[in-house]
């Protein structure tokens, strides 16, 4: 079986793998919400929540699941979801880092949420 990718979220937004001698190699095209957005000044957190509503809403098309099928795996209700995607809400703290880690490495991520839902 293939040894699992150690990945870690940097405080400055960017995505690396762990190698097995400890040290770090940045994964390449790291995607962050909401970056490359030139913004609308007349609210700048209505246009930031549009960029994470298209960038949640991208992770969930490119993993190629429902909204029901994506909260289920990375254990949220689907409103939830569904907020983010609307730009209702934007994902914060952890949920932003979870998704950050599913956009990258995708594979790797749900093998994790499985394994960590089947020890509870």
């Amino acid at each position: 079986m293939n040894a699992m990718m150690r990945v870690r979220l940097k405080a400055d937004g960017r995505i690396v793998e762990i190698l097995a001698d400890g040290t770090e190699r940045a994964i390449a095209g790291a995607a962050t919400a909401g970056s490359g957005a030139a913004g609308d000044a007349a609210n700048p957190a209505s246009a930031a929540q549009g960029c994470d509503a298209v960038y949640a809403k991208g992770i969930r098309a490119r993993a190629k699941l429902t909204q029901a099928e994506f909260a289920a795996r990375i254990g949220v209700p689907i409103e939830t979801v569904r907020n983010w995607e609307q730009g209702k809400r934007s994902p914060r703290g952890p949920a932003r880092a979870l998704l950050k880690v599913i956009d990258q490495a995708p594979q790797v991520a749900f093998a994790v949420l499985n394994t960590a839902k089947s020890e509870r």
